[in-house]
């Protein structure tokens, strides 16, 4: 009889747990979506890594929720996106200092309010959606433990830089940043903020490329084809940091165009392990065709 019983009390223990094994399941999925993207990042650098310039927006407003939810929906690895701040400074993703090209409204971001900003409806072809600015925080909750993300600080303003860092701990999102620079010189002071989010300054010569290398923070450089060298791109990639380069315009184009944009990208900068593009999907699917993704 008490071997009845206690069977019985474990069944409805079992059935009182069953949602919350549920919910359990995908947030461990998830991390480990996290832990896979940070591992590739960090320990494999022969896998070219994929960004979607301000998200995965073919379909979608750039830099808005969904264009980021398409890129995650894609696989993949990294979203790049920008941050401002409104009037009211409340940290806003947005590329553009006026919000003209982006929306259905006039004039510069920095005059409105975040109110106000909400009456806007960001635009796809020249046509409002149902898309508002999102919110650092919201675009970062939306991320979480989901995809990598490239924040291209567009601000110059030490508060907003700190507000910026306080909304990546509060996302606890801080493992999945990269947090782009400018310019290598503030390298050292913003790596003090939080040493645990990744900083990617840009480089603008080779001299710039020694300077930051010589500081030992960067974990990827922002190089520009005009000083890409096999051997100096060798160099970065020999200290474990990765070269980021971009497609956006000339690669991107030539893919549209003939078809040949992707290989001539890999043939003339074929150091190059981080991809940024306005064609996330067709990347990832001619890297994965020829075993590089």
């Amino acid at each position: 009889m008490m071997l009845k019983i206690t069977a019985l009390v474990k069944y409805a223990l079992l059935l009182l747990a069953l949602p919350f094994l549920l919910i359990a399941g995908p947030c461990r999925s998830q991390n480990n979506r996290t832990d896979s993207l940070v591992d590739v990042l960090m320990n494999h650098p022969d896998r070219i890594m994929v960004t979607a310039h301000r998200g995965a927006h073919e379909h979608y407003p750039e830099n808005s929720l969904k264009a980021l939810k398409e890129a995650i929906r894609l696989g993949v690895d990294i979203v790049e996106t920008d941050v401002r701040q409104t009037k009211d400074h409340v940290l806003v993703m947005m590329h553009d200092a006026k919000v003209d090209r982006t929306t259905n409204g006039k004039g510069e971001l920095a005059n409105y309010t975040y109110k106000q900003l909400l009456r806007l409806r960001l635009t796809q072809d020249g046509k409002p959606t149902e898309e508002r600015v999102p919110t650092l925080l919201q675009f970062l909750k939306a991320a979480k433990d989901k995809i990598l993300v490239d924040l291209d600080y567009k601000l110059d303003d030490h508060d907003a830089l700190k507000r910026t860092y306080q909304a990546i701990e509060q996302t606890n999102t801080q493992r999945q940043i990269l947090f782009f620079l400018y310019g290598y010189k503030d390298m050292a002071w913003v790596n003090n903020l939080n040493p645990q989010i990744k900083i990617m300054p840009r480089a603008y010569s080779q001299d710039d490329v020694e300077q930051i290398l010589a500081l030992k923070i960067a974990k990827l450089i922002h190089i520009d084809e005009s000083f890409y060298s096999d051997g100096l791109m060798k160099t970065i990639r020999d200290q474990h940091v990765r070269v980021w380069t971009n497609a956006l315009g000339k690669y991107d184009d030539m893919e549209e165009t003939s078809n040949t944009g992707f290989k001539a990208l890999l043939t003339n900068e074929r150091y190059a392990n981080v991809i940024q593009t306005n064609l996330p999907e067709a990347w990832l699917k001619y890297l994965k065709k020829e075993g590089l993704h």
